[in-house]
């Protein structure tokens, strides 16, 4: 039996496909971690979404930025981009069920050592109190009025955490650490327009301020631009599939890095 965490597919279905194989991916054995990004800029999204559901609980997905976009699209809360490819996934029979399949997905998920997130964790933030903070996101995402979540979900604004923010201030500053952060400060600045590898002014990046000798190992995707990143407390695994890079699957019972190459499906450029 192995784990294998896979880095965002991004709708790259044919290359997730050559990477099951090349890792002799057994269902009834191995399990599965995506780092969230399951759709969008690829061309094939509805398949992957039908195949990563198909697993069951043979595969853990949290939720990235651009699954977030993709609920929010199909509820009718943020027009369609140019770069989108989300049509099919709209147009699907199934479609309205692998939303809603999506919708009840986790931001963040704990177990053995490791922590599956999709942008990255604030330093003053401890597993378990990241833990508690997705949940809040996870139950207005699960509630009856989730639409109005949905609503008022985007935004750069507050652009620092404190504890004592609430109502969907609260709710997006958490939504915009865990799935759009790149860069922040050790006072819980959030920077989350930057997309490149270098930080802006007085930032740095999300994974140079955990705290040292942290217990779990951080697994996130999110930042192509980086590229990928082996250390002792961080596995950032998005090596840019759709750009044309290479989608990474890293095993966690030994960090052996499996990749394959990928066509390129968009220019490089934007990576959010």
């Amino acid at each position: 039996m192995a784990t294998y965490a896979i880095g965002d597919v991004q709708g790259c279905y044919d290359e997730l496909r050559l990477l099951l194989a090349k890792i002799a991916y057994e269902p009834a054995r191995d399990r599965l971690w995506f780092v969230g990004d399951l759709v969008n800029r690829g061309p094939k999204s509805l398949e992957v979404l039908r195949f990563v559901r198909s697993l069951g609980d043979c595969a853990i997905t949290v939720l990235g930025n651009h699954d977030l976009h993709l609920i929010a699209f199909a509820e009718g809360f943020w027009k369609k981009r140019a770069d989108d490819t989300l049509d099919a996934v709209i147009a699907a029979p199934d479609g309205r069920q692998l939303v809603e399949w999506l919708r009840a997905r986790a931001l963040i998920y704990v177990e053995g050592g490791y922590t599956l997130v999709h942008a990255g964790l604030l330093p003053g933030w401890s597993i378990e109190r990241a833990r508690t903070l997705a949940r809040e996101v996870e139950h207005a995402l699960a509630a009856p009025g989730y639409r109005e979540f949905l609503a008022h979900m985007y935004g750069s604004r507050p652009d620092r955490w404190d504890d004592s923010l609430a109502g969907w201030d609260r709710l997006r500053a958490i939504v915009n650490v865990m799935t759009r952060m790149r860069f922040c400060t050790r006072n819980d600045e959030i920077e989350v327009r930057s997309k490149g590898a270098k930080p802006p002014k007085g930032f740095r990046p999300w994974f140079d301020l955990r705290p040292a000798g942290e217990e779990s190992t951080l697994i996130c995707g999110h930042w192509s631009a980086l590229g990928l990143k082996v250390a002792e407390h961080a596995l950032l695994i998005d090596t840019g599939c759709v750009w044309g890079g290479t989608l990474t699957a890293v095993r966690l019972e030994d960090r052996e890095i499996i990749q394959v190459p990928c066509a390129g499906y968009q220019a490089p450029g934007e990576d959010s």
